[in-house]
Parts: C-alpha cells; sequence; structure tokens
C-alpha cells in the first residue's frame, strides 16, 4: 500500500468516525446512560476535591504562619534578652550590632529560614536599599515586599506578616512561596528593622501530593462508577433488545419466539407480559390463518361445484339465444339478458378461481419474450368499440423500438385489459385514455392514463382490494367483477413487478405497470413516472 492509499484510507477513517460516535449516542440508551453518569460523577468529584484543597490549604497555611510567628517571636525575645545583657557596655556600636545580627542569621541558616536585617530606622535610612543591610547569604533581600517595608519607617510599628515568594541568588535554584513576618528591634538608641523569610516549599509539596493523590483517587472512583454504570445498564438494557429481536423474530413470522424467563423483578415482568402478548398474538394470527384457508377453500369449492351446473345451465341457454327469433319479443328479450348474465357469471367463476390459486400458491408462469407494445395495440383494438359507444379515444404512445420482457404473455395481456377497461369505464366522455410504454436496459413499463373522476386520497391503497369500488352506485359499462384489479396485483407480483395507483379529484387517474426484463430480476425503478406529466404541471402551477 502506498503512502497515498494510506493517508487517503486515514481520512476516510477519520471521517467516518463523528457518523459512528454520532450513529451510537443516538441508537444507544445505554452509551448516553454512562456517559451522563460519568460527566455527573466527575463534577461531584472535582467540586468535592477543589473544596478538600482548598480547607487542606488553608490549614497548611495557617498552620504554617502560627508556627513561623512562634519561630520568629522566639528569635525576636533571645535578641532582647541578649540587648538587655550587654545593654550596660558600649552599647550601640557596630560591633555590638554585628553580635546581636549574626546568631540570628546563623540559626536561620541552620533551621532553613531567611533574615534581612536592615537599619538603623531614620527619616532617610532603614531601607533596605541602603547601605548597612545584613541578610542570610543565598537570599535575595528584594523578596521582602515594598508594601510591608513601607510599613517599619517609623520606630516602635507594629508586627507584622504578609505572603511573598522568596527568591534566592543562585539562578539554578528557582523561587518558592513563604510568609514574610516583619519587626523591630530596638538597640540603645536605634531601631532596627528584621525580616524573618519562611519558605512553604514543604507545604506546597505536602500540597501537590495531596492533589495527586485526590486526582488519582477521583479517576478511579470515576473509571469504577462508569463501568459499575455500564454494568448496571447493560443489565437493564439487554432484557429490552432481547425483546426488540424477539418482536422483529415475530414479525418475520416466527410466532414460536419466547423470551426467557428468569427470577422476579420488573425486568421478569416485562418478559411475562412479553410472552402473554406473543401468545396471544399467535392465538389470533392462527385463528385468521384458519379462518383464512376456509375462506379459501370454501370460494374455490363454490367456485369447482358451480362449473358443472353452469355448464348444463350454459348448454341450455345457447339453445334458448339461438331460437330466439322464434320466440316473442318479451321471450326473446328474456334469452338475451340471460344470455349476458350467464357470461358475468362465468367471468365471476373465472375469477373466483384464478384467486383462489393465488391464495393456495399454485399460480405458475408461462414465459417468453413479449413485445409490450404489440400487446397493447391488441388490446386496444379489442376495446375500440366499446370506448367509441362512450365517445372516448383510446391512444397508445410508444417509442419505436420494440419493448421487450420475459413475461406470461396471458396473464400480463389480462393486466392490460382490466386497466383498459377500468380507464374506460371511469373517463369522462369525450376525454382520451393513453396508453404509454416504454423500456431500458432491466425494465419495461406501461401506464394508462384516464381523465375521470379520479382517486380520493387514501383510495389508490384500496384500489386494488378485492370487490372494492370507489363509487358502489356507479354503473360499469364493460360488465366486470370488481376482482380484476385485485387479479392484476397477484399477477403483477407472480412477475416479481410493481403495479401502482396514482389519483387526485378531478384530476383522473393513472396506473403503472412495471415488469423485470428477465426473469428473476429485481426491480429497482421504473422508466415511467408514476405520477403523469400533465398532473406535475398543474401541482407546479398551484
Amino acid at each position: 500500500m502506498t503512502l497515498q492509499q494510506v493517508v487517503r484510507t486515514a481520512a476516510r477513517t477519520t471521517a467516518r468516525t463523528p457518523k459512528k460516535l454520532l450513529t451510537t449516542w443516538r441508537r444507544s440508551i445505554q452509551t448516553r446512560v454512562v456517559v451522563y453518569t460519568v460527566l455527573l460523577t466527575a463534577a461531584a468529584v472535582s467540586l468535592v476535591g477543589l473544596i478538600l484543597l482548598e480547607q487542606i490549604g488553608d490549614e497548611l497555611v495557617q498552620d504554617r504562619v502560627a508556627a513561623a510567628k512562634a519561630e520568629a517571636s522566639e528569635e525576636l525575645s533571645a535578641a532582647r534578652s541578649s540587648i538587655a545583657e550587654t545593654s550596660g557596655a558600649n552599647g550601640g556600636t557596630p560591633l555590638q550590632r554585628n553580635d546581636l545580627g549574626d546568631p540570628i542569621i546563623q540559626r536561620s541558616v541552620s533551621r532553613g529560614y531567611g533574615v534581612v536585617m536592615a537599619g538603623p530606622v531614620t527619616s532617610t535610612s532603614g531601607r533596605i536599599s541602603d547601605d548597612g543591610v545584613e541578610w542570610t547569604p543565598g537570599v535575595d533581600v528584594r523578596s521582602v515586599p515594598r508594601a510591608l517595608e513601607d510599613r517599619f519607617q517609623t520606630i516602635r510599628a507594629e508586627p507584622a506578616w504578609t505572603y511573598t515568594r522568596i527568591a534566592y541568588d543562585d539562578e539554578e535554584r528557582s523561587s518558592t512561596p513563604g510568609i514574610v513576618i516583619g519587626s523591630q528591634l530596638e538597640l540603645h538608641d536605634d531601631t532596627y528593622n528584621v525580616y524573618f523569610l519562611f519558605p512553604m516549599d514543604q507545604e506546597q509539596e505536602t500540597l501537590g501530593v495531596i492533589t495527586r493523590g485526590l486526582l488519582a483517587a477521583g479517576a478511579i472512583l470515576i473509571l469504577l462508577i462508569g463501568v459499575g454504570s455500564w454494568i448496571v445498564t447493560r443489565h437493564v438494557v439487554t432484557p429490552i433488545r432481547i425483546a426488540r429481536r424477539t418482536a422483529e423474530r415475530l414479525a418475520a413470522g416466527r410466532l414460536e419466539e419466547r423470551m426467557v424467563v428468569h427470577g422476579e423483578d420488573d425486568l421478569t415482568g416485562l418478559a411475562l407480559s412479553f410472552n402473554q402478548m406473543a401468545s396471544g398474538l399467535q392465538n389470533q394470527i392462527r385463528q385468521l390463518e384458519h379462518l383464512s384457508r376456509v375462506q379459501r377453500r370454501f370460494s374455490s369449492d363454490v367456485s369447482h361445484e358451480l362449473r358443472t351446473p353452469l355448464t348444463t345451465v350454459r348448454m341450455a341457454s345457447d339453445v334458448l339465444y339461438e331460437a330466439r327469433d322464434t320466440f316473442d319479443a318479451s321471450t326473446a328479450r328474456a334469452a338475451e339478458l340471460l344470455q349476458t348474465e350467464l357470461d358475468r357469471f362465468e367471468t365471476l367463476l373465472s375469477d373466483l378461481l384464478e384467486i383462489s390459486r393465488f391464495d393456495a400458491g399454485a399460480a405458475v408462469l408461462d414465459l417468453y419474450d413479449t413485445d409490450l407494445t404489440a400487446l397493447a395495440h391488441a388490446v386496444v383494438e379489442a376495446y375500440t368499440p366499446l370506448a367509441d359507444k362512450r365517445d372516448i379515444e383510446l391512444k397508445v404512445v410508444a417509442p419505436d423500438h420494440p419493448c421487450m420482457a420475459q413475461v406470461d404473455h396471458r396473464r400480463v395481456e389480462r393486466i392490460v385489459r382490466n386497466l383498459v377497461a377500468n380507464a374506460t369505464d371511469h373517463a369522462l366522455v369525450g376525454q382520451t385514455v393513453t396508453i404509454r410504454i416504454d423500456s431500458d436496459e432491466h425494465a419495461a413499463a406501461l401506464t394508462v392514463r384516464d381523465h375521470g373522476v379520479g382517486l380520493a386520497p387514501g383510495e389508490t391503497a384500496l384500489v386494488f382490494n378485492r370487490f372494492w369500488r370507489a363509487d358502489p352506485a356507479r354503473d360499469r359499462s364493460s360488465g366486470g367483477t370488481g376482482l380484476g384489479l385485485s387479479i392484476s396485483l397477484e399477477d403483477a407480483h407472480l412477475h416479481g413487478g410493481w403495479l401502482q395507483a396514482w389519483g387526485r379529484p378531478d384530476q383522473g387517474a393513472q396506473f403503472r405497470l412495471t415488469l423485470p426484463r428477465y426473469a428473476g430480476a429485481v426491480l429497482r425503478h421504473s422508466p415511467l413516472p408514476l405520477v403523469p406529466a400533465d398532473a406535475r404541471d398543474t401541482l407546479e402551477a398551484s
């Protein structure tokens, strides 16, 4: 694999990852519950951790301040005692000052804090920047804040302390947080400012250890709660997923599927209720299947049993019909009506027998190559006399090339006859019924368009039902039985094709038959649109 292919693969994977995550987020209630639980836990742990750190930090600082004050007070007391003991001889000389400051500075080195001693305090001196300042080696005297230094520019100033950062002369040693305590020492007639700088690096290190411990404990707690919530939600969601899969198998016809029941909790109650529902549905479906079989058997038996007496009646009717010229007018008319109704009755029986064959799964196809254009012309030619009686024009629109398909000629011809007869019955007087044919590499299609009363919303799904009529009071000029479209739909399905209807009130209707050009092929589209072009133009204009 080349580098370019690797980059493209990585880019595609990166682009798909957000979509996968979003899909998982939308579809998995378990994922959402776990994420919400982890987020809320993290927020609670963070809040508690911050409060604990603040309290612990305050306690550490207060303890350190108290210890620093005590140590500074101890040093100052020792210094004042030394001053009191030597106040009788040579007080105030530089030697005495050095003798006072050096011990304090030396002890600060051994005890780990710093001392800065400045003075004496006058109106123009006493600041750390002046000459005569002593300090612990290594400590930067600028660590004493200017604000604290200003407070000790008067004699007998009250002791004070503040936070600071203690800097060092050694560049390799970083500054540390600390506190500085300021006070004054009187040596004879002079006053000196003494600043004690106590580092808080140990407290900072202790707080860091505590912080890391809290972070680790919080992370472990969040992880445990996340895993625990995942296990708990999985325990709750798994029966729901099992119920969904069981419902899908029930919908697929596997009526014996049931959920496994164990335990006594709410989820067990769900499984019991689901199984009871499934058993009820199974019983109802079996009863309906039994009734359907009985109904189909009854229709088939009645159709077959009526064939023999109908044949006898047909023979007698034919004799009477042939001799009608020898009868009086009323008897001759009765013979003609008997012949007509027997024709309709025979058609009805034939349709019922065909329906029973569909229901029994006994219908078979006799496939061979058929030109749908030639078939449509033959049907139109047969129905032209009926259309002429109603002043309706039958028009065929087809391409120049043949529209061939491997179909059962008899069944497809029956579909086209039913569609043309239905359009002729419902078209308005003086209108045109258009039969349009087209094909492509995979499918062949035929549409029949009429400009009649049309179909109301929802009727396109009912028009293929057995014995259904949009207007039961409407007369049928073609003498249909009400089973034609239902049989046509079954014929189309038998070919693996589609038979669809479109209609609008006062805009007429259009039926579309789509068939695969080759037996066994799967339809994915139709060469002709279901909605006619004139109807689309009307909708766009409105």
